[in-house]
């Protein structure tokens, strides 16, 4: 059943390797080049991931991306940008997108001290990414490496996650296996942690 919000298709594996057209690779090795939704793709591409891709409206909450009514919609989750309270430390938090953020029970998993969100500013400027946009992709915008990703530690059993390509246009399904490979490769900090963890009183 077509659903009018959306189009999906699938790039065939054959050609891959033709759609990058060579902005990814100058971004990885400069990092000069932003990675915004077709960048991200393009390196998808170039490291010959298999994903799906939805192109849609604009979403900026969980709600309205339910409201897509994407073909895996089991797959989506929810991020999250957050800093402790001295801004010395920054997490991209990724979870279920059914799952209330718990953020005393999270700051207790990561031995952090007290969590914020972000600003705006802080999402722009470390990440290149706007409100409703937030994703693990982000990372690859982050020269200077201050930014750990975070999974919850139920996300390590998924066969793969549904994100935005940097952009809330968009959204990928993706295998989380390659996600983890392509993060170990641009040696990013990530960790799954336990979020259900309760707070010390």
């Amino acid at each position: 059943v077509f659903h009018p919000a959306f189009l999906r298709y699938t790039v065939p594996q054959r050609n891959r390797r033709r759609a990058c057209d060579g902005r990814c690779r100058t971004a990885e090795r400069s990092g000069a080049v932003a990675f915004g939704k077709e960048e991200v793709c393009a390196y998808l591409d170039e490291r010959g991931v298999a994903y799906d891709r939805v192109d849609h409206e604009a979403v900026f909450t969980m709600g309205a991306m339910d409201a897509l009514e994407l073909p895996f919609a089991n797959a989506v989750v929810k991020n999250l940008f957050l800093r402790d309270d001295k801004k010395r430390n920054y997490y991209l938090v990724v979870m279920p997108d059914d799952k209330p953020a718990n953020l005393k029970a999270l700051r207790a998993a990561l031995g952090a001290r007290p969590l914020r969100f972000a600003s705006e500013e802080d999402l722009h400027g470390m990440l290149g990414l706007r409100g409703g946009a937030v994703s693990p992709f982000g990372v690859l915008n982050d020269e200077e490496g201050k930014v750990q990703v975070v999974f919850d530690e139920v996300l390590r059993d998924w066969p793969a996650v549904g994100v935005h390509p940097n952009d809330n246009t968009a959204t990928l399904r993706v295998p989380l296996s390659d996600l983890l490979a392509l993060f170990q490769d641009r040696a990013v900090p990530y960790r799954f942690v336990d979020m259900d963890v309760a707070p010390a009183q």
